[in-house]
């Protein structure tokens, strides 16, 4: 499959993809929820991602006549706008189970963090990151960049000087470590099984770059990972609202024959080990993180993400394998790490007892 044809295709799916994810959204906010505010900001920051790419992946294509993906300094800022809504959704989750604890724990000077009962402080640090993302592009822009100018400067990378002689020199199209590290934190989110096709689709994403785009029929299969992603995601907010008691209004009856039977509240203890598994669970990186404040966790996960991007940078060259295009081994980088996720939140969908750390 050429390139041109693998973004026509990927192009229909990405597009219906915004459909539920604007539902999914909805059925997150409804009251019965309680869901925390600032949860809600990080998820709606996607929609920024969505909306600002569109016209960076123009620009990449009229200025150079290549995809996003293949100029890093606009591939870099398009895809900061997905950082920050990981960041954000997983700061306000964080601060919300935080205060589940301690209440639990019966600290008695334990108050609500302004992120789980307004939408406003999120917000904020969202509009501020933003136009930070905005600058990483708009200083290179009047500058008068060239495709391949590395975004922020390739500050982070290492010399050439500095590095042995590889089997193999980097294609021009290779990311730089910024950028690495902003795909590698994409994946920080654990996902849950209504959103799992959207973990794999991020895999996907970082597994494409891993063989220097040189694999298209890996950019419509991101695409329908994302659209699948983004319809499970609608659908176990779905289950999760009605489980808590929320109904459709009365004016849409097509939506009120989806209703389960049974009463409210046999809905409600059904959802409590959904809402563990839907909205709750993430992806623990150990009791280390969840005793660090914020700034400790996320300077951690920082690093973290920046070791292992300079590993697959620098690592990657002394393969064989990514300059081969080897499909059936990208699907393997893809789809193991995705069964052995599915699998860990399927034991822990067996614990009642689990809510999830980060």
């Amino acid at each position: 499959m050429d390139p041109a044809k693998a973004e026509a295709l990927a192009g229909p799916f990405f597009g219906l993809s915004l459909f539920p994810y604007l539902g999914f959204l909805y059925l997150l906010n409804v009251d019965e929820n309680n869901t925390p505010k600032g949860v809600v900001v990080g998820f709606a920051t996607c929609l920024l991602f969505v909306f600002l790419t569109i016209p960076a992946a123009i620009a990449a294509k009229l200025l150079y006549g290549v995809s996003l993906a293949d100029s890093d300094w606009l591939h870099g800022s398009a895809e900061s706008l997905l950082t920050i809504t990981n960041l954000v959704t997983v700061v306000a989750f964080r601060q919300a189970l935080g205060y589940k604890q301690e209440v639990a724990n019966d600290v008695t000077s334990a108050a609500p963090p302004e992120s789980l009962l307004s939408y406003d402080p999120m917000a904020k640090l969202v509009g501020l990151l933003t136009f930070a993302a905005f600058l990483t592009a708009f200083f290179p822009a009047i500058d008068g960049p060239a495709v391949h100018t590395p975004y922020l400067g390739g500050f982070m990378d290492i010399p050439s000087a500095l590095l042995w002689d590889s089997p193999h020199p980097e294609p021009d199209n290779a990311l730089t470590v910024a950028t690495w590290i902003i795909h590698i934190s994409s994946l920080w989110k654990g996902l849950t099984w209504g959103l799992l096709p959207l973990h794999t689709s991020g895999i996907v994403a970082c597994t494409s770059h891993l063989f220097y785009n040189s694999i298209p029929v890996l950019v419509p299969l991101q695409a329908f990972l994302t659209c699948v992603g983004n319809t499970t995601a609608g659908y176990a907010a779905w289950r999760v609202a009605v489980g808590n008691g929320w109904r459709p209004p009365a004016e849409v009856p097509l939506l009120n024959s989806f209703l389960p039977d049974g009463s409210i509240e046999q809905d409600a203890l059904e959802n409590k080990a959904l809402e563990s598994q839907s909205l709750v669970g993430f992806e623990d990186l150990g009791e280390a993180l969840a005793q660090d404040n914020d700034a400790t966790f996320i300077v951690k996960l920082f690093a973290g993400c920046a070791v292992a991007s300079y590993a697959i940078k620098y690592g990657e060259v002394w393969f064989d394998f990514p300059f081969e295009g080897g499909l059936g081994l990208s699907l393997a980088f893809i789809f193991v790490p995705s069964l052995l996720n599915a699998y860990k939140w399927y034991r822990r969908g067996q614990d009642p007892t689990f809510d999830g750390w980060f």
